[in-house]
């Protein structure tokens, strides 16, 4: 659980502002459902909330949320589309599908790497 997050237990008293909205953005982690009220990202669990609030509503502005918020999704994405596309290009010159194919792999590698380094180095830093 990141730094800036808070955990309410449902047992104390259910939590849930009213006007929060559900929305599928952000990352459950687990949740059974998350809600958006402004800047504030609600994740509901079986027994607690846990609530942040983010720097920028991704509804509002998702380039400005995903810059401040969630470099690490950004970085993930281009990690994917040019280092997916680089490999690409080295490793089949002549089969259509094998290009497809090792295209596809190996972007999801290199985004899923991109990811998976800036979200530790996220984390460490917070």
């Amino acid at each position: 659980m990141p730094e800036d997050e808070i955990e309410v237990p449902k047992e104390l008293r259910e939590f849930m502002l009213e006007g929060a909205k559900e929305t599928f953005l952000g990352q459950k982690n687990g949740a059974n459902k998350q809600y958006r009220y402004g800047n504030l990202h609600i994740r509901e669990y079986d027994k607690k909330f846990l609530v942040h609030t983010d720097k920028i509503d991704p509804r509002k502005d998702p380039v400005g949320h995903l810059v401040h918020d969630a470099p690490e999704v950004l970085i993930g994405l281009a990690c994917a589309i040019f280092g997916g596309s680089q490999i690409t290009k080295k490793l089949n010159k002549n089969s259509k599908k094998k290009s497809i194919a090792s295209g596809l792999l190996s972007s999801i590698i290199c985004g899923y790497l991109g990811y998976s380094i800036t979200k530790k180095i996220k984390n460490y830093l917070e």
